[in-house]
């Protein structure tokens, strides 16, 4: 028999994120625990209220499926058991570290994933003030990969700021929906000057419909408007670029076939994250070793992340201690 544990936990952040839907100062998780044959398995989701979650919704989801889980519903049950979202993707998470643990072959193993000790990941820019942004840019100036949060207000002096304070580095731009069609024409020179790889989600995921006429300079990808392998036809031909996060997919398994199936679309991927634990990270490492962009700064942004969890260095993530997840 099995048993699950599914509790919540709060990280406070080191400094305030923000971006154009509001600020974050705390991460609130949901941490799975499933125990069996004297293994455990872990993971994490963390609820986001832009897809109607909470940390109650969440642990009343899993709350809902626990008997079936206890009972031994395997991963691929797991997909119709409970809908995509937070709550799903601790589960499969853990479940994927619990098979890991009692057989003893690696999630890497298991997914042929390359073994790589370190990734470059783009490390984040919250919206502050032109001034502020600089100074956050020049200590990031020598990080292979820049992700640089905006709004509709002061997006050229805070883009140029940013530019001027970091010269070197690729770069994201990402409105967070807060933009329209009208601004991307009217921008796009301006990011092209700059040198942007890549505008992740510049409109409102509902009211995307004006992208497929542009014909933009740099891919534009799709966060919010991206779920599951259900999005990827409604998507095509307005996206270049699909952005995956565990927790919008309900986890690693669902993951693994949305990238297989959006690299038969022609999308580039793109792994981002949650502000989160490198709890939610590591299983997302399997994914990122595949996409053209890796966002999985997340943790960087606690105040103390869990204990053996990935580090920083040069703009890396560097990999997490043995033992983990996921790789026994």
């Amino acid at each position: 028999m099995r048993r699950l544990i599914a509790i919540s936990e709060a990280f406070p952040l080191a400094r305030p994120f923000r971006i154009s839907r509001g600020v974050k100062v705390v991460a609130d998780v949901v941490t799975v625990a499933i125990e069996q044959d004297g293994c455990t398995g872990r993971g994490e989701g963390a609820p986001y209220p832009r897809y109607g979650e909470s940390v109650e919704t969440a642990l009343a989801a899993i709350a809902a499926a626990s008997d079936a889980i206890e009972d031994g519903a395997t991963r691929c049950e797991l997909q119709s058991l409970m809908p995509a979202g937070a709550a799903r993707n601790a589960v499969d998470c853990a479940l994927w570290d619990l098979e890991a643990r009692r057989s003893g072959t690696s999630v890497g193993e298991t997914l042929g994933t390359p073994a790589r000790a370190r990734m470059p990941t783009a490390m984040t820019i919250g919206i502050d003030t032109p001034a502020s942004m600089a100074e956050a840019a020049t200590v990031l100036r020598n990080v292979p990969l820049l992700k640089v949060k905006v709004d509709r207000e002061q997006i050229e002096e805070r883009l140029r700021a940013v530019r001027t304070a970091a010269p070197d580095p690729r770069m994201i731009v990402d409105p967070n929906e807060s933009w329209v069609v009208n601004d991307i024409e009217k921008l796009m020179p301006l990011l092209v000057e700059l040198r942007v790889d890549l505008l992740e989600q510049p409109v409102p995921a509902d009211d995307d419909a004006g992208l497929a006429n542009l014909s933009p300079a740099i891919p534009i990808a799709a966060d919010e408007a991206m779920h599951t392998r259900d999005d990827l036809d409604r998507l095509a031909g307005k996206y270049q670029v699909i952005n995956i996060k565990l927790d919008k997919t309900g986890g690693l398994t669902e993951a693994q076939a949305l990238a297989d199936a959006a690299q038969a679309h022609g999308f580039g991927l793109m792994m981002g994250c949650m502000i989160s634990t490198s709890l939610s990270i590591a299983p997302a490492w399997h994914i990122a070793a595949r996409s053209v962009f890796a966002d999985l700064d997340g943790p960087l942004w606690l105040s103390q992340d869990r204990a053996g969890g990935f580090v920083a260095e040069d703009g890396s993530l560097c990999h997490t201690a043995a033992g983990f997840w996921g790789d026994c």
